[in-house]
């Protein structure tokens, strides 16, 4: 059924809907362009905010990464990232797509209709005039018609009057058959013009351009209006993808790791302190404070009066056992421990104490080396001597790299100069060569200044290290077994905890202050009460 036919004589109403349906299809495209502009806005304002909280290239925000809470942050600000760029290319999409498409076939569809409409003016004027042909054509046969008929009547008029002469019937006849041919040629040409009308008009009113034209612009539209569905469902996946890895940051969070890192980073190399000891002065007893005292553990050297910034260990390894209580789990009474043997601490005068524990657990090359380390190390400021081993081999380390790094630098310089110097002295129109002597000298004494200092700092790490190595303290050969009687907490400063029916080796026997020293398989050493077990020496 064509619009041509139905609205014969309303193009004005045709007109007035092809132009409405246009002014649609040049408000969807409005309507896209302003949603574009929203995900291009969204999109700079999501990668706005992921570089916002981006941590900066060598910041403290960045170092902090290794914790894992810190590094989920951060692949949650990249994938937000990645988000924000599935904003753009839905918006890009949407831009060439529809919008650059539409408008183009707009501007196509515009002249398309504006032409038609031409050629639909032209052909009704054309048909107004072909009617008016018609309409004269049909009124001339029609006069011609009865002229012919009025003159036929008068030549039978004529032929039949007894008084008319043979010339006037004649005259009558000729004048009528005359009458008859003209009426003859104007109708035939009104046929004509007939015929010629209706296959115009024929034309005019069946032929449906303008409303293929606007048929086509629906279909152009209804694919628009898919169109922006299906470009923001094929970019789904990839953003499901980046939600999917904003939860897996999530979930990748260690707590316990993070914990870990924090302490292996910023460790001091201190041992835990313990609990304090019970000093029991109503039994006039002279307790040692604990090993576990919130200052620097003692050790024999401080009661001397040396080396107070520096742990000296008694034993290789201290007693990682638990404390149990003092009681023996046999029914045979036991000495109590405020009634029993002093600490050896103090059990003996700590003068003679240090001077045996010396000769008997260091090397004797150690004293020479330490005498040679204090003569040749650094200060305290510069060597980090004051500061506990694991901290001092950092802060050595860190400032080794650093005057490695200001040395690199000034090597740079020399040799930038010195290929200066030297096209300066192939091409002396581009400079004076004299002029970067200046530079060159004080490049050369910042360099030879910077050698100094690291290879001062190298020494007080390699000191350093050879410290460490000779604090470690040779295991006496055993002298004997003995097992234990009683349960022992081994919680005093030198002493070693044991449980009952232990068996440990014997490595210095009592030598009258009421202690024995002891060892483990693992190595661990300390004193236990004489009292506290049976001992057996080898023979």
């Amino acid at each position: 059924l064509s619009l041509d036919f139905v609205l014969q004589d309303q193009y004005d109403i045709i007109d007035k809907h092809t132009q409405s349906g246009l002014d649609l299809v040049e408000k969807y495209v409005k309507f896209v362009k302003e949603r574009t502009e929203i995900e291009q806005n969204y999109a700079k304002q999501l990668r706005n905010l992921s570089k916002k909280y981006s941590p900066k290239r060598g910041s403290k925000e960045e170092q902090e990464c290794r914790f894992s809470n810190h590094q989920a942050f951060l692949d949650i600000l990249n994938e937000v990232n990645d988000y924000a760029g599935q904003r753009e290319l839905i918006a890009e999409n949407m831009m060439i797509n529809i919008c650059i498409e539409l408008t183009k076939y707009l501007q196509e569809l515009k002249q398309e209709r504006k032409m038609h409409l031409s050629e639909a003016k032209k052909a009704q004027q054309y048909l107004e005039g072909t009617y008016k042909q018609l309409d004269n054509s049909k009124k001339r046969f029609e006069r011609e018609w009865r002229e012919a008929e009025k003159a036929a009547q008068y030549a039978e008029k004529t032929d039949q009057d007894l008084n008319a002469t043979k010339a006037d019937v004649e005259k009558a006849k000729q004048q009528a058959h005359m009458r008859t041919h003209i009426a003859e040629e104007c109708k035939n040409d009104y046929a004509s013009q007939l015929q010629k009308y209706n296959k115009e008009q024929n034309q005019f009113y069946f032929t449906d351009m303008l409303q293929d034209m606007d048929e086509r612009r629906i279909k152009k539209l209804a694919q628009g209006y898919v169109l922006f569905a299906d470009t923001e469902r094929h970019v789904m996946p990839i953003i499901g993808k980046c939600l999917e890895g904003i939860a897996r940051a999530g979930t990748n969070v260690n707590e316990r790791n993070d914990s870990v890192v924090l302490i292996e980073q910023h460790k001091s190399g201190f041992e835990r302190p313990g609990d304090l000891e019970f000093e029991d002065y109503s039994q006039g007893i002279n307790r040692a404070s604990s090993d576990s005292s919130l200052g620097t553990p003692k050790g024999p050297l401080e009661l001397l009066g040396k080396n107070k910034n520096k742990t000296f260990r008694l034993f290789n390894k201290k007693s990682k056992l638990p404390s149990s209580s003092l009681s023996p789990f046999s029914t045979t009474p036991t000495p109590s421990p405020a009634n029993g043997p002093p600490s050896p601490k103090f059990g003996r005068d700590p003068l003679s104490y240090c001077l045996m524990e010396i000769n008997k657990t260091v090397k004797p090359r150690i004293s020479s080396f330490r005498t040679l380390k204090r003569t040749v190390s650094p200060v305290d400021s510069e060597g980090f001597t004051h500061l506990p081993p694991e901290q001092r081999r950092k802060r050595l380390q860190q400032k080794i790299d650093d005057i490695s790094k200001e040395l690199q630098k000034e090597i740079d310089q020399s040799e930038a100069l010195g290929k200066m110097k030297d096209v300066y002295e192939k091409n002396p129109q581009m400079g004076d060569p004299a002029s970067l002597a200046p530079q060159i000298t004080q490049t050369a004494q910042n360099m030879e200044r910077l050698r100094g200092e690291l290879n001062k700092y190298e020494v007080s790490a390699i000191y350093t290290e050879f410290d460490d190595e000779f604090e470690e303290e040779e295991l006496a050969a055993p002298i004997g077994q003995c097992t234990a009687l009683y349960n022992f907490p081994g919680s005093s400063e030198g002493t070693i905890s044991m449980q009952e029916g232990e068996v440990l080796f014997v490595v210095e026997e009592d030598k009258g202050d009421g202690w024995t020293r002891v060892r483990r398989n693992n190595g661990d050493e300390g004193y236990i009460p004489t009292s506290y077990a049976t001992i057996t020496l080898n023979k």
